[in-house]
Formats: structure tokens, C-alpha cells, sequence
């Protein structure tokens, strides 16, 4: 059985925003990385290709944690809430919008293995 936790933070910036938040955001990487728990936290954008579909959300974080504590505890993070505060909640933020979505790896009826 699996606990890892895969996590697309997706963000939607302000008109002419875009590289400016990308920096900030960029900015985050390092110390996310340092916490226990994470496995992967790559800051991505958005590109044209011909086999993929565009959206709303040019940023987003493709995140990949041991289990869903360690998770939690990244949004715990001072710095991660100083984010969400200063660049999402707030009004003169650099996000329009933000999706948070986390996802699991095992199917929904995953046949555990019997040890004897």
C-alpha cells in the first residue's frame, strides 16, 4: 500500500502577472525541498504543444509527499502561508485564482497483499 500524496497547485495570475508570480513562487522551491516528507515540489509553466490543451492556470506546482502529514505540515509552513496570504487572499495579490488538488496513486478496491 501506497501514502504518497501527489499534489497540482495550480495558479490563474493577474493580467500581466504571470512572470512575476512564477518568481515568487520559484522562490519557494528550495525550502520545500528541505522538509521532510517531500519528494518533489517543481515549479512548472505552461507551453504550447500541439498534444496538449491550454487552460486558465499557467503555473502550477507538481508536488509529490510520503504521505498526507507530511503535506499538512508543508501548509503549515509559514512561508507557504505568508504566500497564500499576501498573493492569493489578498486583494492586491499577484493570483486571480488557485486550484489545489491532491491525488492518490492506489486504485480504489487495491488488493492488499496476505502475509502468513
Amino acid at each position: 500500500m501506497t501514502s504518497r500524496v501527489y499534489v497540482l497547485a495550480q495558479f490563474k495570475p493577474k493580467a500581466g502577472k504571470e512572470t512575476e508570480l512564477f518568481n515568487v513562487l520559484k522562490a519557494l522551491e528550495p525550502d520545500s525541498y528541505r522538509e521532510e516528507g517531500c519528494i518533489q515540489y517543481t515549479l512548472t509553466r505552461q507551453i504550447s504543444h500541439p498534444s496538449a490543451t491550454r487552460n486558465e492556470y499557467p503555473i502550477v506546482f507538481n508536488e509529490i509527499w510520503h504521505n498526507a502529514e507530511a503535506w499538512a505540515a508543508h501548509g503549515r509552513r509559514k512561508q507557504i502561508q505568508h504566500f497564500f496570504q499576501t498573493q492569493v487572499q489578498a486583494k492586491d495579490g499577484l493570483v486571480e485564482d488557485a486550484m489545489v488538488t491532491a491525488y492518490s496513486d492506489e486504485g480504489y478496491d487495491f488488493d492488499h497483499p496476505i502475509f502468513d
